[in-house]
């Protein structure tokens, strides 16, 4: 009886090969996320979402919700999304079909302003803003000069009115919980074309009692009511 003495295997070496590139990621590390609204249901999203597919967009959110809705859920995820992904190291672009889908005035300056401090770029495939914009470039230092003039503006005209109201020994009504910049908001809002409910859901009382509480759309009424009333007065 014999045996066959076989000769050792060589101990084998493990290497590991390289893991493949993020899904979301571009070359050099630029990840591109899209994003697309329509103002009612009987709307088409069809054309921004070709153009953004066209531009080379993977990943897209969109949603059928007008502009004057308090939350816009997809929006808020593409946000999230860009903001995580930066955190990560890589640099982030929100882009979208054209500027009046993220918003209007000063829901836009709101956003940009948003988008700056997390560092994260724009891009607009058409329209007045057509291009890419980079956090420090002048199309985010314009949105937030637009923005705080506006702001200004706003309370400087609500100031006057008070003072005018006050000279004639009048209380400024739901003085309880509001102040100067809540009626500035409101008044923004309200041009904005914002309902009563959505107003009051916005604000949030800084003083007294109801402090930390919203007002009530009652309160809101009443509010913008005086001021028109005291406006015409100062007119008049």
């Amino acid at each position: 009886m014999w045996t066959a003495n076989w000769p050792r295997q060589r101990e084998q070496t493990w290497i590991e090969l390289p893991r493949p590139a993020a899904a979301t990621a571009e070359s050099g590390g630029h990840v591109r996320i899209g994003y697309a609204r329509a103002s009612t249901v009987r709307q088409s999203l069809d054309t921004q979402l070709d153009s953004l597919r066209a531009a080379g967009i993977g990943r897209i959110f969109s949603e059928k919700i007008s502009t004057r809705a308090l939350n816009r859920p997809e929006l808020d995820k593409a946000v999230a999304l860009a903001r995580e992904i930066r955190a990560s190291g890589a640099a982030v672009t929100l882009v979208v079909h054209e500027h009046k889908r993220l918003g209007r005035g000063i829901e836009l300056a709101a956003l940009a302003e948003q988008l700056k401090a997390a560092d994260i770029g724009l891009e607009f495939l058409t329209g007045e803003l057509q291009g890419s914009h980079d956090p420090s470039g002048v199309v985010f230092t314009v949105l937030a000069a637009l923005s705080g003039m506006e702001r200004e503006y706003i309370r400087d005209r609500t100031l006057e009115g008070h003072d005018s109201a006050r000279q004639r020994g009048k209380t400024i009504g739901g003085a309880a919980v509001v102040d100067d910049a809540m009626l500035s908001m409101a008044l923004h809002l309200r041009e904005s074309n914002h309902s009563l409910r959505d107003i009051a859901a916005r604000l949030v009382i800084t003083k007294g009692k109801k402090k930390g509480q919203h007002p009530s759309p009652a309160t809101m009424m009443r509010l913008l009511r005086d001021h028109e009333q005291e406006a015409a007065e100062c007119q008049s």
